[in-house]
């Protein structure tokens, strides 16, 4: 979900937040070349199965990972765009390597 932050205005703003900032939500963008929601969904439950495999925590993936356990579940609910470089600490720290995770992706994607 994204938010855009406008100032508000002291007198007359509907704003019940003090400063004045009202919160705006907007619908995620669609950009030619970005991933599709179904799809990051699907990496995070490949994610989610080989953790679950493991018998690990996302507290215990972040620390084998360097990552914090907020941000496994992140990547585990698809609500996040990974980089190479944080897949890669998600498989070293699954202990498994990075073709098994693209390959449980590419089972996942095809069964939606």
């Amino acid at each position: 979900m994204q938010f855009r932050f406008s100032p508000g205005r002291g007198s007359g703003s509907s704003s019940s937040v003090s400063g004045g900032a009202v919160a705006e939500r907007r619908a995620p963008m669609r950009v030619a070349g970005v991933m599709d929601p179904a799809e990051l969904r699907a990496l995070g439950a490949a994610v989610r199965e080989v953790r679950a495999r493991r018998g690990l925590s996302q507290e215990e993936l972040g620390f084998a990972g360097g990552l914090h356990r907020n941000y496994v579940g992140g990547i585990e609910r698809g609500e996040l765009n990974v980089t190479f470089r944080i897949l890669l600490k998600v498989a070293r720290g699954l202990n498994v390597p990075l073709s098994e995770l693209v390959g449980l992706y590419e089972r996942n994607r095809t069964e939606r």
